[in-house]
């Protein structure tokens, strides 16, 4: 007889593995316990050597549909005598030393769809029904190990009947914490300025939704506006309210034939839509598109995300609409709103009615949002669903812990810790106070879960004036652990690597800004990597920014510093008589960046491809302010989307001290020139998108061939850009080199800190 002592790590809390061990070691004949041990599960065994062997081998099998094993440690020893009678499950204790996180939230269940929907089952319309298999984790835990009295759900003590559910083995509602029901559980409330006092809460919502009103809507992770996304007036009264004129809305449907009224699906999009992580998917819009144009206005595409909780199942039991409005109820730039006291003081004005209840939210969490690119899909937001779920690293570093805290917009945290790195949920602009109270607050929580109580290195970005930065230098001062300053566009390129498990490759790293080592901005580079080291080997031509941030919000600034150089009439009236109106101080405005371009002054310089892509949308007309990330470029895109593809704009390669360099000053002519000619504007937007693609893909395929490197791979905010992403590809491929993208992380900033925890494995590697 032998006895195993055995412990699981992993997403092995949380998602009903517990009785799935219970029911395994019954069939299978063997003695002893299972446990939660604070974050990881704990198995004693005893029986027959190969039973034993056999459970092992089946649990990894047959584990339950949302756990992960990352590792299975054994200790086997032969025994004289058992000391077990059965097996049982035992009461969790808070000892531990392993690497094992509580998993994500996860959409309502079939299972659990069909009691809220059965007229005869207690649970009918309860909008809070979960079980093992789905509902919320992350959103509701404040401690480990994993358990009821550890969750916001303690404050509401079982009834008789869920705790009958709770306690049996066999029932799939077996330590499920998140286990509910009308009686016991949260209760879902109306209010304006006082609880409106009606039998059905979900019902009225409904109503009043239907009736034009836009509602706040308590969720799982966060809060979120919403109205009829057919309803024109709701829409643009939810956008006047918000001071949000044009950044697009995501929507929400309740089945995947009422989102084929309006947008497009392919069978992989439909495969993510109906997914148990429900992401946003990014589609395009269809030649019928019935919705209101202020959703995504100037846009050929929009968010769309199906029902992941049973509010959203109820609400749309009563209603008609093909589909809500459901975007993120915040203040631009600040974190959602997740306390029903500030839900109402902070959204007064905006929403008519407040769809509450009173279960507390203990860690916010963004939707996240994905994109497919020529059938392959890209995160453009990793959090709900997903995080905190971690990387494996292993390969890199089994003993360093570091904490990574990524750059300054669209920040995610990593803390790295056995070689396991877990990715926090997204967070947001951490420029604004309140953002980076709660990157503190996440931070502290991430590393209680995840059993860090001291890390050897800080990692943040190299820009010296980010908050974050200044959070790595208190940081350093607390754990007393080293600063590591990773460059942003090295960061970018180690987590594609990562992703890709590709040890050295030539990178385009394209996005808007990132503090370059040169002290300049960068954002269109050519980066060989090879280990912790990397290269700038390429990028676009360093363009003057006059103004600096102005020019990021004006991109008429920009186009007309890239056209000074090259244009040859007088271009003080060509941009009186063509941009004036996209200058909001006129005349005196466009002399004022003429001297800055002259002298200097407030003048930065960046070789940024999200800068070259406004200018040109600038040059089109298509976009004169920035009034959202990314806008200028997104209209862009959507603007050439249906171009047949006509035009044809070369670019123009050099080389300057040593680094290959693309004339994008020469692209931007040859767009001036085409317009001077009566071209269509989509066939130009089109094909200037392809020279600038083009240009940075032949800077990579040279430099590759420069330095035997056989591997090119694309990051970056512009590789949510299909027609870009595809052009790169496609380049790249035809000249016989393998090309990669991001497959399990962001092309944008939100897997920096990802990047920035393997430049921190490599670099202590050494």
């Amino acid at each position: 007889m032998y006895r195993a002592q055995l412990t699981v790590e992993g997403i092995v809390q949380g998602v009903g593995f517990r009785p799935a061990v219970y029911r395994l070691a019954h069939e299978l004949g063997l003695t002893g316990y299972v446990r939660n041990m604070g974050n990881l599960v704990e198995i004693v065994l005893e029986g027959d050597e190969e039973r034993i062997k056999r459970f092992i081998e089946r649990l990894k099998a047959e584990k339950p549909p949302i756990s992960r094993i990352t590792r299975i440690n054994n200790e086997m020893t032969a025994i004289d005598s058992p000391s077990f009678s059965d097996f049982s499950i035992k009461e969790s204790s808070s000892e531990s030393s392993g690497t094992s996180v509580i998993p994500a939230d996860v959409a309502t269940c079939s299972r659990c769809l069909e009691e809220i929907m059965d007229e005869d089952n207690r649970r009918y319309l309860y909008p809070f029904t979960a079980c093992t298999d789905c509902g919320p984790r992350f959103t509701v835990i404040e401690s480990i190990p994993y358990d009821r009295e550890r969750t916001s759900m303690r404050e509401f003590p079982l009834c008789s009947s869920c705790m009958e559910e709770y306690l049996n083995p066999l029932d799939r509602r077996y330590h499920a914490e998140a286990t509910c029901c009308p009686v016991c559980g949260p209760r879902p409330f109306l209010w304006r300025g006082d609880v409106i006092e009606t039998d059905n809460p979900l019902k009225m919502a409904a109503e009043f939704l239907d009736e034009g009103e836009i509602l706040a809507v308590k969720g799982i992770g966060g809060t979120h506006l919403v109205c009829r996304a057919d309803d024109e007036d709701a829409v643009m009264k939810l956008r006047s309210r918000l001071g949000r004129p044009s950044q697009p809305f995501a929507c929400m449907s309740p089945d995947v034939p009422s989102v084929e009224v309006y947008a497009c699906i392919s069978e992989a999009e439909e495969k993510a839509l109906t997914s148990r992580r429900r992401p946003i998917v990014v589609l395009n819009k269809n030649s019928d598109y019935p919705l209101a144009p202020s959703v995504a206005p100037g846009l050929h595409n929009i968010g769309v995300m199906l029902p992941y909780s049973g509010m959203h199942h109820v609400l749309f039991r009563y209603t008609a609409a093909p589909a809500y409005v459901m975007t993120s109820a915040n203040k631009p730039g600040d974190p959602m709103f997740i306390r029903n006291s500030e839900i109402t003081r902070g959204l007064e004005g905006i929403a008519d009615y407040f769809l509450l209840h009173d279960r507390k939210i203990i860690n916010r969490c963004d939707d996240s949002v994905v994109r497919f690119r020529g059938g392959e899909m890209a995160f453009i937001r990793r959090s709900r669903g997903y995080a905190p779920e971690p990387y494996d690293l292993t390969h890199l570093s089994e003993n360093l812990s570091a904490l990574c805290l990524g750059p300054e917009l669209d920040v995610t945290f990593s803390v790295l810790k056995g070689g396991q790195c877990y990715v926090s949920q997204h967070i947001g602009n951490t420029s604004r106070y309140d953002t980076l109270l709660f990157l503190k607050d996440a931070v502290n929580y991430l590393m209680g879960i995840t059993g860090t109580e001291s890390v050897d290195v800080i990692a943040c970005d190299l820009h010296p004036q980010f908050l974050t930065t200044s959070y790595a230098e208190e940081l350093s001062e607390r754990f007393s652990a080293d600063i590591l300053r990773v460059q942003h566009h090295h960061a970018h390129a180690l987590a594609l690597m990562l992703d890709n498990g590709v040890g050295e490759c030539v990178c385009i790293a394209a996005d808007g800004v990132g503090y370059g080592a040169d002290g300049t901005s960068w954002g269109g580079e050519i980066l060989h990597c090879h280990g912790p080291e990397y290269s700038r080997v390429g990028s676009l031509m360093p363009q003057k920014m006059p103004g600096g941030d102005l020019a990021t919000r004006y991109p008429a600034r920009m186009l007309l510093s890239m056209l000074l150089d090259s244009y040859d009439g007088d271009i003080r009236e060509l941009f009186i008589e063509r941009y004036l109106d996209y200058f909001p101080h006129g005349e005196r405005e466009i002399d004022v960046v003429l001297k800055q371009m002259e002298t200097g002054l407030n003048t930065g310089v960046s070789s940024s491809t999200g800068r070259a892509l406004d200018a040109i949308s600038a040059a089109l007309r298509i976009c004169g302010m920035r009034t959202y990330e990314g806008e200028c470029a997104m209209k862009l895109e959507s603007t050439a989307f249906r171009a047949k593809g006509e035009l044809k704009i070369p670019f123009r390669i050099m080389k300057r001290d040593g680094r290959y360099i693309l004339d994008t000053s020469g692209i931007l002519m040859d767009v001036m020139d085409f317009l001077e000619s009566g071209e269509k504007r989509a066939e130009i937007a089109h094909a200037a998108q392809r020279a600038v693609a083009e240009g940075l893909a032949e800077m990579a395929v040279l430099a590759a061939e420069d330095l035997g490197v056989e591997v090119i791979g694309g990051t970056g905010g512009v590789f949510y850009n299909e027609a870009i992403s595809l052009a790169v590809r496609d380049y790249v491929k035809e000249r016989g080199y393998s090309f990669i993208q991001h497959r399990n992380s962001c092309a944008g900033d939100g897997s920096v800190s990802l990047g920035q925890a393997v430049a921190a494995a490599l670099e202590y590697r050494k």
